[in-house]
């Protein structure tokens, strides 16, 4: 059990927390597999060429997290008074969130479960 007052303890906690800005998107209606196939395209790039990658991207996911990446970019210029150019992507990852849970009708009564997956999707910048 930690030791000090409660105060204490969250103010130690507080200091630990990552200042770098970005961006977080619940409930996105894609699988982790498929988000993790574009992010896996844009982590460690600077954000010009990031924004590039995803824009002539196909698949279904990049519009997505463009959206997420200029969201962290903003959060950078307005809350944390960094300059974009020297921005680049540090960290991008999917969680797995909820699974909506639908049925299919097949053949001779049977039903086959659909699995309508969701991720919690995260971008984090930072400055060079």
């Amino acid at each position: 059990m930690a030791k000090g007052h409660r105060s204490q303890i969250k103010r130690e906690r507080n200091a630990n927390k990552d200042t770098r800005p970005s961006a977080k998107l619940s409930y996105a209606r894609v699988s982790v597999q498929k988000a993790c196939f574009v992010l896996d395209a844009i982590r460690g790039k600077d954000v010009e060429t990031a924004l590039a990658i995803l824009t002539y991207n196909p698949r279904y996911a990049s519009s997505i997290i463009k959206k997420l990446l200029e969201s962290a970019i903003a959060n950078a210029e307005n809350n944390n008074g960094m300059n974009a150019e020297n921005l680049y992507v540090a960290e991008c990852y999917a969680n797995k969130g909820p699974t909506m849970k639908r049925v299919r009708p097949r053949a001779q009564g049977r039903a086959y479960r659909i699995e309508k997956r969701m991720s919690h999707i995260t971008v984090v910048l930072d400055e060079r």
